[in-house]
C-alpha cells in the first residue's frame, strides 16, 4: 500500500486531507511538528510526504532542506498559503517537487498527489544509462551524478528534467512538452515551475551558469541542451 506522510499542525486540516487520501486506498500517517516530520521522513518508508509550510519547533523549508542534504529521494509537495509566491518559489528550490496553494480542493490534491507519486516511482527494470560531458558524469539508472569525483545533489525532478531533454539533445523542448513529460499530463505546473527547477540545475551544472553551455534557452520556445 502506498505510504504517505502528512505534516500538518492545523487538526481540521490534517483530519480532512487524511480522509480524502484513505478514501483514495493511501496509508497515512499524520506529525504535526517540523521536527517529527524530520526523524520521520529521514527513515524513507514513505512513497510522499506532504509538507506544510508553517510549523512548529521547525519549518516546513527547514525539513526539506535536511531530507535532501540527507539524500532522501521522496517526494516533497509544500503546503503553502494563498498568495505566498516567495515560499513556493523557495520550497522548489529547497528540492520540493510541488506545491498545493491552500485552501485546496479535494479534486486537487487528489490530483497533484497522483502525479507526485508517478515522479516518484523508480523504474529499476530499465537499463542504467550514463552520460558524461566535460567533467559531469550522470548515472540515471542509479539516480546519481558527480562532477569529477563530488557528488552533485539533483532532486528527482531534476533528474527528470535531465532525463527528457538529454533524451532530445540538439533539439527544442517546449515549456509544455516538459511539464508533460516530467509531471506528467493531468498535472497543474506553471511555468515559473519549469523555470525554477532550470535554474537550479544550472546553478548546479553549469561553469558559469549566466552563460550557459549545456541548458540552452531558446526564447520563445522552450529550452535545448547541447553537448
Amino acid at each position: 500500500m502506498t505510504r504517505i506522510l502528512l505534516v500538518e499542525d492545523e487538526p481540521t486540516i490534517a483530519a480532512g486531507v487524511r480522509d480524502d487520501l484513505e478514501l483514495e486506498g493511501y496509508s497515512v500517517e499524520v506529525v504535526t511538528d517540523g521536527a517529527s516530520a524530520a526523524t520521520k521522513g529521514l527513515q524513507g518508508q514513505y512513497d510522499l510526504i506532504l509538507l506544510d509550510v508553517m510549523l512548529p519547533a521547525k519549518d516546513g523549508f527547514t525539513v526539506c532542506r535536511e531530507l535532501r542534504a540527507a539524500g532522501v529521494r521522496t517526494p516533497v509537495v509544500m503546503l503553502t498559503a494563498r498568495g505566498q509566491e516567495v515560499d513556493k518559489v523557495l520550497g522548489l528550490e529547497l528540492g520540493a517537487d510541488d506545491y498545493i496553494t491552500k485552501p485546496f480542493s479535494r479534486r486537487e490534491l487528489q490530483a497533484r498527489v497522483k502525479a507526485a507519486l508517478r515522479r516518484g516511482v523508480i523504474t529499476s527494470e530499465q537499463p542504467a544509462q550514463v552520460y558524461e560531458f566535460d567533467d559531469i558524469r550522470i548515472d540515471f539508472g542509479r539516480c546519481q551524478a558527480w562532477r569529477g569525483s563530488r557528488p552533485i545533489d539533483f532532486t528527482a525532478q531534476e533528474f527528470k528534467l535531465l532525463r527528457a531533454l538529454l533524451a532530445h539533445r540538439g533539439q527544442v523542448l517546449t515549456l509544455d512538452q516538459l511539464a508533460r513529460q516530467v509531471w506528467g499530463e493531468s498535472a497543474f505546473i506553471s511555468d515559473r515551475v519549469i523555470y525554477t527547477h532550470m535554474n537550479n540545475l544550472r546553478n548546479k551544472m553549469e561553469a558559469d551558469p549566466q552563460k550557459p553551455r549545456h541548458l540552452i534557452t531558446v526564447r520563445g520556445m522552450g529550452y535545448r541542451f547541447d553537448y
